[in-house]
Formats: structure tokens, C-alpha cells, sequence
């Protein structure tokens, strides 16, 4: 029983021992399945990326290929693009050059046909010299010497007749050519120079940045206004006009002074009549200062060196000054650059030039003001202080006062029209414009055997119509003579007015 116990335990043992193994192994075969199917999709995960990482890479790799051919490709049409530039200008001064050609063989052409013609006529006249000696020997029974005497006498005639009419055609070619030539000389002088224009006015305002500020300004019972306009000579409108006070007067500088005194009045807070009066002075000081560094800075830009300090001085004042409503310093710093460059086509010394440009209006800013024009004015300052002869003469000559004795004088007598007479340059009052021009055409219509005038360019120019029976062509002389003395005697206007006298002769007949 016992062994029998035994041998059933044995068994069960055993029994149980296989049924243990069988389920192990079946335990991790499946754990093991397990393993392989997480190493699978994790491989398979490392394949993604990996593909995902490449496919990057690739489109990371093209993209900087794209941009570098890209930028080869504008590199290579920038280039092509200079190349053609360079070629179209090539082509356009070969074309200047084939034009030039073209017109040196023409005048080459004509040069050699007056040649042939003057070989002509010169053997015609010896032809015709033997026939007259001939003739004067056969019917005259002149001797020799008579004869060529009176030959001598005849073609001294001839020649005489022919040299005119040579003469005659060479001045009207050569009239024509330096019409062109003063043309084109001007035209590239404007268009190589042209500057803003300031437009000064009698009035300046003075912002502020309340009303409030207007009572300040005012004080008690008006001392505080008082003091200012005392202390500046200018006239203060404070109206309803709100966060702004009109500063009226006709000196720019005054205004200009007026101005900066009330902005750091106004800035301190302390306005009361000594603190005006030392806020007056001290800017007037610190003006001067910039009027000085005006005039420096001017010349610097104009490369004008060597000028006496009182000029610099009077050039910075400049800027402070008007002429019918254009600033002076610009309208100077514009005639110095436009001679510069006209004196340069010309051949002659720019440096001179831009000096008396500078210079032409210098007249116009002296402290005293002395009844003088101020082209003659300018011309003894510029003399006082050492500037050559040329210079002066340019300065002095500038509208007529005195005769012209060099090159540069007509040409800063030109650019300083130029200047002036360009469009929006200068303005004046529509009232008193009006008026000098209805003034201009009542002084020619006084005159007998006007029938119209006609005040045009401005005012610059007056065109006269007469009538052809009554005004015979030396009288027309005399008629525009006496006009232009009438103006200049009775009538005030900026620059020159050209009195052009028209004087014509019709025949009308009517065909029925």
C-alpha cells in the first residue's frame, strides 16, 4: 500500500513535472513571438524615419542647388544685361561718330566745290584780262602800261565786288553757327544745374502749442509785447489764429531774430521785458555766428577759397535776403554753378567764373545800403576787399551800368537771367504785377504812330506795333530809343525790358 502511495506519487511527480515543462515551453515561445513582433515594428518605425530623414536630406540638397543655380543664373543675366548696355552705347557713339563723319564730308565737299569755283573764276578772270589787254591795245592804241593800269583798276573792282560777297556769306554762316553753338552752350548749362527755389514772404509764424502761451507772450497790461518788438523791430499780430502768432516785417534777419527769441522765451518760461532784452541780444550774437558759418560753409561747397572775411560775411547774409520772392544765397550759389560750367564749355577759367558769380549780387546786402545800384555797390566792395579786376568787372557789368571788359562779364550777365527768369524763380504781388505791366504798354501807347503794345515774357519784353505810314524805318529807331528812356526814367522792374519795335508794310488786293 505503501509502495503503492509511492509509486503514485512518483508518478503524479513525474506527471506533474512534464505538464510544468510543456507549459514553460509554450510560455516562452510565446514571450519570444512577442520579442520579435516589437523588434519588428520598432525596425520598422527606424525604417520610417530613417526614409523620412533622407527624403529631407534630398529636398534640403535640391533646394540649396536650386537657389545656387538660381543666383548663377541672375549673376549671368546681370551680366548679359551689362554687356548690352555696353553694346547699345558702343552703337550710339559709333553712330555720333558716323553722323560726325558724314558731316565733315560734307563740308569737306563744299569746301572743295567753292575750291573749284574759285579756280574758275580765277581763269576766267586771266582769260578775260588777256582779251581786255587785247581789246584796249587793238581800239585804244593804248600802251602797255596804260593798258594794265586800267585792267589793274578793273579787277581791283571785281575783286572788290566778289571779296564782299564772299565776306557776306562767311558772316552770315558764321552768324549762324554761333547762334547753334550759344544755344547748345546755354541748354546743357540749365539742364546740369537746377536747384529748389525758396519762396521768402513779408510774414513768419510762430507755433505754439497752446493759446495760453499768447497771454505770456502779451504780459501785463502789453510791456512784454512791447519789449519784444522794441528789442527786435518787428511787428507781433497775435490774432484768433489758434496755436500761432504772425511775425511781420520786411527784414528777414529781423524776423529770423524775433523768431528764435520767442522759442527759447517760450522754452525757458521766463518772459518779463530784461529777460527779452538779454534773449534779444544773445541771439543776435549766436545769428551772426551762423551767418558766418553760412558764408564758410557756402564757399566750401563752391570750392571758392581765399575770400576776404567781410565777404564771407555779406555771402551768409545772403541767405536772409530776397529778390522778388527768390532766396539771394541760392539764386548766387545757382549763377556760380551755372558760369562754372558755362565758362567750361567755353574754355575759359571756371574758378573766376563761380568767384563772380558768387559775387554778382553782393550789392544787395551791405549793412549801410547807400543809394547806389547794387551792381555798382557790389563792384566797389569787391574792389575794397581785394577781388581781382575780372571779378569786379563782372560784378559791376551785370546789368549795364558799366562796359564789359572780359569774357566772364556777358556770361554772368547771362546765367544771372537765367537764373532769374526761370519759371517759379520769382514771384511778385499779383496787384503791383499787373499794374507794372498795364504801365509798360500805357508808356508805348503815348508815343504817336503806336497802334498796339503788347507786354509779354513777364514784363521782360515789350513788343510795339507802328503804323508804316507814319513811322518810317529810321524813326522806328528812334521810336524804341525813346521808349526804352521813357521806361528806364519813369518805371521801377527787375532785370532788363526789351523794347522790340515791328514795323511792316502790307499790300491787300481782292480778287472779285
Amino acid at each position: 500500500m505503501d509502495m503503492m502511495m509511492i509509486i503514485v506519487g512518483i508518478a503524479g511527480l513525474v506527471l506533474g513535472g512534464g505538464l510544468a515543462y510543456l507549459f514553460l515551453q509554450k510560455g516562452a515561445s510565446s514571450k519570444a513571438a512577442q520579442l520579435l513582433e516589437d523588434a519588428q515594428n520598432e525596425a520598422e518605425v527606424i525604417k520610417k524615419d530613417k526614409i523620412l530623414q533622407a527624403k529631407e536630406k534630398f529636398l534640403q540638397l535640391k533646394s540649396e542647388h536650386e537657389k545656387q543655380i538660381n543666383e548663377k543664373n541672375n549673376k549671368v543675366a546681370n551680366a548679359q544685361n551689362r554687356l548690352n548696355q555696353k553694346e547699345n552705347s558702343l552703337n550710339q557713339k559709333l553712330k555720333n561718330v558716323n553722323r560726325q563723319e558724314s558731316e565733315l564730308e560734307r563740308e569737306q565737299k563744299k569746301l572743295s566745290e567753292k575750291f573749284e569755283a574759285v579756280k574758275r573764276k580765277e581763269a576766267d578772270l586771266s582769260k578775260q584780262y588777256q582779251e581786255h589787254v587785247t581789246k584796249l591795245s587793238e581800239l585804244g592804241n593804248l600802251s602797255p602800261e596804260e593798258a594794265k593800269s586800267e585792267l589793274k583798276e578793273v579787277l581791283k573792282n571785281e575783286a572788290r565786288t566778289e571779296a564782299m560777297s564772299i565776306t557776306q556769306v562767311m558772316i552770315e554762316e558764321a552768324k549762324i553757327n554761333a547762334s547753334k553753338e550759344a544755344k547748345k552752350v546755354v541748354i546743357q548749362t540749365i539742364q546740369r544745374v537746377a536747384h529748389e527755389h525758396t519762396i521768402e514772404n513779408s510774414v513768419s509764424v510762430f507755433n505754439i502749442e497752446n493759446d495760453d502761451v499768447k497771454g505770456r507772450i502779451i504780459g501785463r497790461e502789453g510791456r512784454n509785447i512791447r519789449a519784444i518788438e522794441a528789442a527786435t523791430g518787428v511787428e507781433i499780430i497775435v490774432d484768433d489764429t489758434p496755436e500761432a502768432i504772425i511775425l511781420s516785417c520786411f527784414d528777414p534777419i529781423r524776423r529770423e531774430i524775433a523768431r528764435l527769441s520767442l522759442h527759447r522765451l517760450v522754452t525757458d518760461g521766463r518772459i518779463h521785458p530784461a529777460r527779452i532784452e538779454e534773449v534779444v541780444s544773445k541771439t543776435k550774437k549766436r545769428l551772426e555766428d551762423e551767418i558766418v558759418e553760412t558764408g564758410k560753409r557756402t564757399c566750401i561747397d563752391l570750392g571758392i577759397h581765399g575770400l576776404h572775411p567781410e565777404l564771407i560775411r555779406m555771402v551768409g547774409r545772403m541767405k536772409y535776403r530776397s529778390s522778388y520772392g527768390q532766396n539771394l544765397l541760392q539764386h548766387s550759389r545757382e549763377v556760380s554753378n551755372l558760369c562754372a560750367i558755362m565758362a567750361s564749355e567755353l574754355g575759359l577759367n571756371t574758378k573766376v567764373a563761380k568767384r563772380a558769380g558768387l559775387l554778382h549780387d553782393i550789392g544787395k546786402v551791405p549793412d549801410d545800403e547807400p543809394e547806389l545800384p547794387h551792381a555798382i555797390l557790389g563792384m566797389k566792395i569787391a574792389e575794397k576787399h581785394g577781388e581781382s579786376a575780372t571779378v569786379c568787372n563782372a560784378i559791376g557789368a551785370h546789368h549795364d551800368e558799366i562796359e564789359m571788359t572780359s569774357m566772364i562779364s556777358p556770361i554772368v550777365q547771362i546765367c544771372d537771367s537765367i537764373s532769374g527768369a526761370r519759371p517759379g524763380a520769382r514771384r511778385e504781388a499779383v496787384e503791383s504785377y499787373i499794374q507794372r505791366l498795364k504801365e509798360l504798354e500805357s508808356v508805348a501807347m503815348s508815343h504817336d504812330g503806336v497802334q498796339k503794345a503788347y507786354a509779354i515774357q513777364a514784363g521782360r519784353e515789350l513788343r510795339v506795333m507802328v503804323d508804316c505810314d507814319k513811322v518810317d524805318d529810321q524813326k522806328a529807331n528812334e521810336l524804341s530809343l525813346a521808349i526804352s528812356q521813357k521806361i528806364q526814367e519813369d518805371m521801377t522792374y527787375p532785370g532788363q525790358v526789351k523794347v522790340t519795335l515791328i514795323r511792316e508794310t502790307r499790300a491787300v488786293s481782292y480778287a472779285k
